[in-house]
């Protein structure tokens, strides 16, 4: 019988879950997606000291100040992992834009567009980046210009159906909610224990993916985030999972029997259509103290990670600039 990880693939577009360049020539995923977290992880590894070794004598050549050099400095690094990346895997590779730009949509879609011309310049056309925002109000917004620009977004940090309704009222071509921490929440709260199919996050995915299904939206639902294979395993037909490389050597050495679990036939109980405003939207995440606690604890740790990078990256190109 093939691996479960075989199965999935039949079912499901599987992607990885890391700025690990070896840990994706490994797995051989279709897509491939980082954040800041990864990417300050990827950053620290012997193995990837030339894509940082590039960016920082790059970045040794700009002018202006020197706050200026470290965010342009680290913006050539993900561009420099994600064109790595681009070279590996078929399909897409998402690249995140600031989270510290998550409540400012023009910021937003200038630093997607110069991400996307980054990649451009590389020979790397947008039909194979997606760029990653936070699914703020904000960002939400600034995924609409974008799509309506022939930029896909992928809309991140999504943690309930009011944030999905609106990624798919903008035309967002994808969304990631994320299933473990809305699990994580929901256990520091005292509730559980859980089964994968009591699971608060796999519950979520699949309402989501029903409205999705039931109302002909055609934004890609890819759940994120897993704490167990139990839970991947209870999504299996998802659109796509996205799926770090522990976990995906777990499904690869089990060879039990992976049935489908979500399939658009099968949608039955789906939410009639929700129309949402700014103001509405602001109103119901409020009312879900889960999703509001997880989306804004989410930013924060982006954006810790995000300036523990351009710290780094400060370091060393001071220590370049010394040398």
């Amino acid at each position: 019988m093939p691996s479960k990880l075989e199965q999935l693939r039949s079912m499901t577009v599987v992607v990885a879950d890391t700025g690990d360049i070896e840990a994706v020539r490994r797995l051989k995923p279709q897509d491939c997606t980082t954040n800041p977290t990864l990417l300050l992880k990827a950053s620290e590894m012997p193995a990837y000291a030339s894509l940082v070794d590039e960016a920082i004598g790059w970045g040794r050549k700009l002018g202006g100040s020197r706050e200026a050099a470290v965010k342009a400095t680290c913006d050539r690094l993900a561009v420099n992992f994600g064109a790595e990346l681009a070279g590996i895997v078929p399909g897409r590779v998402s690249t995140e834009v600031d989270a510290d730009l998550s409540f400012d949509t023009a910021a937003t879609l200038d630093k997607a567009r110069q991400y996307i011309k980054a990649y451009e310049a590389r020979g790397i056309g947008r039909e194979r980046i997606l760029i990653k925002i936070a699914s703020t109000w904000e960002g939400i917004q600034a995924a609409e210009v974008l799509q309506r620009e022939g930029i896909d977004c992928n809309l991140t940090l999504l943690f309930a159906l009011p944030q999905a309704v609106a990624c798919a009222d903008a035309g967002a071509f994808l969304i990631s909610p994320f299933v473990g921490r809305i699990l994580d929440w929901h256990v520091k709260a005292g509730e559980g224990p859980f089964t994968a199919e009591t699971d608060p996050g796999v519950m979520s995915v699949r309402q989501i993916y029903a409205y999705y299904k039931r109302h002909g939206i055609s934004t890609v639902v890819m759940g994120a985030s897993f704490r167990n294979t139990g839970e991947i395993e209870a999504l299996a037909g998802c659109d796509r999972l996205t799926i770090g490389p522990a976990l995906l050597d777990q499904l690869a050495a089990d060879q039990g029997d992976l049935p489908r679990r979500l399939d658009p036939a099968g949608i039955d109980g789906a939410p009639e259509r929700i129309v949402l405003d700014e103001k509405a939207f602001r109103f119901a995440m409020n009312e879900d103290p889960m999703a509001s606690d997880k989306l804004s604890e989410g930013i924060r740790q982006f954006v810790k990670d995000l300036r523990s990078l351009r710290r780094l990256v400060g370091q060393r190109l001071e220590g370049a600039a010394a040398a």
